[in-house]
């Protein structure tokens, strides 16, 4: 099996579309949220006011979750971005625990987050523009003063490389320690080395805290970034 540039494995080329390769960070994304999009249609199907269901319950708790989340770090006047924000962690985090199916986990893609990055970068650079007028956004390169602006420029071009970076280097550096950890001889350690989640021991550790306490973390820290650097943006 061939590998792209960025180490995932591709599966199969479409040679009528100039052969485009489709590699295993795009189908187990395209997995991850046909999954997230099946739990959302089963969690909220049949929603009721009055004696709702353990179904809806975890739902609601979502939810408020997610608002809870947004409005503590970026204000009650930006709750039309919580459904950005939870897609953004819900496929990162499905994405990472991925691995523990023993799917490619799309996070130790860097051109996955970096299409993520772009996204956020993005809304950045609206809310600036939206906040301060086009003058007032160019301007803000010569702060504090003119000779400053190609830091500036490059502050702002670095920050969605950074984002993607420091995501794609935890989950890729976890996978790596796993699997070098995980060489378990025989039979068994054939089976085990397929399946994390049933791993033993000190592999089992370092699943319990690459795969799950990780992933969570870095789903977090990325949504954070996101958060912050959009409220600063429309400051």
């Amino acid at each position: 099996m061939n590998v792209d540039i960025h180490g995932a494995p591709v599966y199969f080329t479409i040679p009528i579309l100039g052969g485009i390769p489709i590699t295993a960070s795009m189908t187990v994304t395209w997995g991850v949220m046909l999954v997230i999009n099946l739990l959302c249609v089963w969690l909220t199907h049949d929603l009721k006011v009055k004696n709702i269901s353990k179904r809806q319950a975890v739902a609601e708790k979502i939810v408020m979750t997610a608002e809870n989340f947004v409005r503590s770090n970026m204000g009650a006047q930006w709750m039309r971005l919580v459904p950005f924000i939870s897609a953004i962690f819900a496929l990162s985090l499905g994405s990472s625990l991925a691995s523990l199916l023993g799917f490619w986990a799309p996070t130790a893609d860097v051109s996955v987050l970096l299409g993520w990055a772009l996204i956020v970068f993005i809304l950045i650079t609206y809310y600036k523009i939206k906040t301060n007028g086009f003058g007032g956004y160019l301007k803000g390169f010569c702060d504090p003063v003119f000779l400053m602006a190609p830091f500036n420029l490059l502050g702002e071009v670095f920050k969605p490389i950074s984002m993607s970076f420091r995501h794609f280097g935890n989950v890729l550096s976890g996978m790596v320690i796993s699997a070098l950890f995980g060489l378990i001889p025989g039979v068994v350690g054939r089976i085990l080395g397929n399946i994390p989640f049933l791993a033993v021991g000190v592999p089992a550790a370092l699943s319990l805290y690459f795969d799950w306490f990780s992933s969570a973390m870095q789903a977090f820290i990325f949504c954070m970034l996101t958060m912050i650097f959009i409220r600063t943006a429309a400051e």
